[in-house]
């Protein structure tokens, strides 16, 4: 197995792994050559797991994680966001599933315990590579906080906004720019999901640890408009195709969620579990991955960081 010298996680919210019935699922109904490509001509729908609840091909590592965690009710994204960013079971420390933003109670926690913190404090680079409109923009973004920029703050990594956007050196939450260009005027440059994957894997190159997070998915499968959703995960697989593409012979790449929703159009939040994609170098390790806890875990014990110590022991 290549040990990896740096990694990166993409989140993707509310994305989960159910039957590929093409009434409701868009993994079943959309055109996906991005992944079809990554998984030697598969696509995550459970028709087409093996019996361990999984996938396993030429590039790509793909599994079935529980979302649940052993907690009764339907899974959430402030809990869920914060048990795939520090390996901690969330929701059962706060006592139940709850969302759509982190509770106050685990804010401590997942700020000393989340993935970029642990490398770091292992002496990685680390790198949050969002846009963020920062200053004051948006105040929703700590008073109802979705995990990835508590994250990103508790290392000093909240840092991209329109400028660095603009000049490459960010990417959108929404992968193009449509939204920025909305509030900033035709001006702003536009991105194609494809320009914007080799973008973040630029970026991924320029430290250990990187954390992109994206949240339209949840948006989109909350609506339960099957062609929103097929739109959706069509530009999700341009983007994570031109990024697996683009990125350097020693990196892994994970992509993972919180909690279903995308994939059953009909149902809002699902129990079903969600998808954690490895590609690259140290991906066979992600084929023993069983819950969204276990997810930060591999990914630093791929880089060689023991977790008992907090160092690095591989170069």
């Amino acid at each position: 197995m290549t040990i990896p010298r740096r990694a990166m996680l993409v989140f993707l919210d509310g994305v989960g792994i159910g039957p590929g019935d093409a009434a409701y699922n868009p993994f079943a109904a959309a055109d996906l050559p991005g992944m079809e490509r990554l998984l030697d001509g598969r696509r995550p729908i459970a028709e087409q797991l093996d019996g361990d609840g999984r996938i396993v091909s030429e590039r790509a590592v793909l599994v079935a994680a529980d979302a649940s965690m052993g907690v009764e009710g339907l899974p959430q994204s402030g809990t869920g966001q914060t048990a795939l960013l520090t390996g901690r079971n969330a929701a059962a420390e706060y006592g139940r599933h709850f969302g759509p933003w982190v509770p106050t109670d685990l804010r401590p926690m997942l700020a000393e315990q989340n993935l970029l913190r642990r490398a770091q404090t292992a002496g990685l680079t680390v790198s949050f590579a969002n846009a963020y409109p920062l200053g004051g923009g948006d105040p929703r973004i700590f008073r109802r906080p979705a995990a990835p920029p508590l994250v990103a703050e508790s290392v000093g990594a909240l840092t991209r906004g329109p400028t660095e956007l603009a000049e490459g050196r960010a990417v959108a939450s929404s992968i193009t720019n449509d939204r920025w260009r909305e509030r900033l005027g035709d001006d702003f440059p536009q991105a194609t999901p494809e320009e914007a994957g080799r973008t973040l894997a630029r970026l991924a190159s320029e430290a250990d640890v990187t954390l992109f997070a994206h949240y339209d998915t949840d948006y989109t499968g909350h609506r339960g408009d099957l062609a929103a959703a097929v739109a959706a995960v069509e530009r999700v697989d341009a983007f994570l195709a031109a990024l697996a593409d683009a990125l350097p012979d020693d990196a892994l790449l994970v992509i993972s969620s919180d909690h279903g929703n995308l994939e059953d159009t009909r149902a809002g939040h699902t129990l079903n579990p969600v998808p954690v994609l490895a590609i690259g170098a140290g991906r066979e390790a992600f084929a023993a991955v069983r819950s969204i806890t276990d997810v930060a875990p591999a990914i630093l014990m791929a880089l060689g960081v023991d977790q008992r110590d907090g160092e690095r022991r591989m170069p």
